[in-house]
């Protein structure tokens, strides 16, 4: 069976990697916020992957061009920066391990100036790995999981269909972390409405505290038109909450949650404002300037509906 390249979805940080897709779609296709849902997940054949790596090292280091090779290889190729790969899709995890640990192997061999490779993990992808299998991920440089908590609050885990509780979150964050491998918490702010606001915010706050990851993203709530989450608003099932109500979450979650070393920010296109820094030594600044638009309620101080993305 054929692979379609699926399309490029990156967290903001890796938007000087290079894609290199393992799977389209995503296992867990059950979430009933997200673009995913429904998808049908496709492995890539281990061989059609090594042979996009040589033809990007042969590019990079010799600017050879293959006629067999797909256009828009060298388009991503000719705006990497050499450092960073970005395993694709939903959540390359799922990859079979035996030609996962091929493919990194490949990898380090003909790109040897790489530092870092990325990829979206599910929780149950990482439960699924034991801890030599992690550790050996990360000798081979795979040195951050981008994993999806959404909501610390079981009741709503269990009503997005998340697949998973707030406790094995917490368990794949501690397994991540043991494995010596960077974490990277995302939180949707507004997933709850506004009914569900609050429990959302504190259960939120204290699973972060529980798994102290190295960064924490906060994306607010986009209703995806043919998700069961956008078919609940028009049914008037879902109440979602105003830009300011969102950003009430974002001051929460911060003032409620401990870290030992995290870099928190709000710097997806999906956010109304922007705040980051380091926690805890910018918690106080972060929440000043939270304060300070919460006060106002201009909304010239918030992003435009129409320049937000998913």
């Amino acid at each position: 069976m054929s692979f379609n390249r699926p399309d490029i979805i990156r967290p903001p940080s890796e938007w000087r990697s290079y894609f290199l897709p393992l799977t389209s779609g995503c296992s867990n296709n059950t979430c009933t916020f997200c673009g995913y849902y429904g998808s049908k997940l496709h492995i890539r054949d281990v061989t059609n992957v090594k042979s996009e790596i040589d033809a990007v090292a042969s590019f990079t280091q010799s600017s050879i061009r293959l006629p067999s090779i797909p256009t828009v290889v060298y388009a991503i190729a000719q705006d990497w920066d050499g450092r960073r790969v970005f395993l694709q899709d939903g959540d390359a995890l799922v990859y079979p391990f035996p030609k996962l640990r091929e493919v990194l192997q490949h990898l380090n061999t003909k790109l040897p100036g790489v530092e870092r490779i990325a990829t979206y993990a599910t929780p149950q992808d990482i439960i699924r790995r034991s801890l030599a299998e992690l550790r050996e991920l990360r000798q081979l440089k795979l040195g951050i999981f981008y994993t999806g908590l959404e909501t610390g609050h079981d009741e709503l885990l269990r009503r997005i269909g998340k697949g998973v509780s707030s406790d094995e979150v917490i368990e794949a964050g501690q397994r991540v972390k043991e494995a010596g491998i960077s974490f990277s918490v995302t939180v949707i702010l507004g997933l709850g409405g506004i009914e569900g606001s609050q429990k959302h915010v504190f259960e939120t706050a204290r699973v972060l505290t529980e798994i102290d990851p190295d960064y924490v993203g906060a994306l607010t709530l986009t209703l995806v038109p043919g998700t069961p989450l956008h078919e609940q608003w028009e049914q008037n099932e879902f109440h979602p909450l105003s830009p300011f109500q969102s950003l009430e979450e974002l001051k929460s979650i911060i003032e409620n949650s401990s870290f030992t070393d995290c870099f928190f920010s709000s710097m997806h296109a999906s956010n109304y404002l922007s705040v980051r820094g380091n926690l805890p030594q910018d918690k106080n600044r972060m929440l000043g300037e939270l304060e300070t638009i919460l006060t106002a309620r201009n909304p010239s101080l918030l992003k435009p509906e129409f320049l937000r993305g998913l």
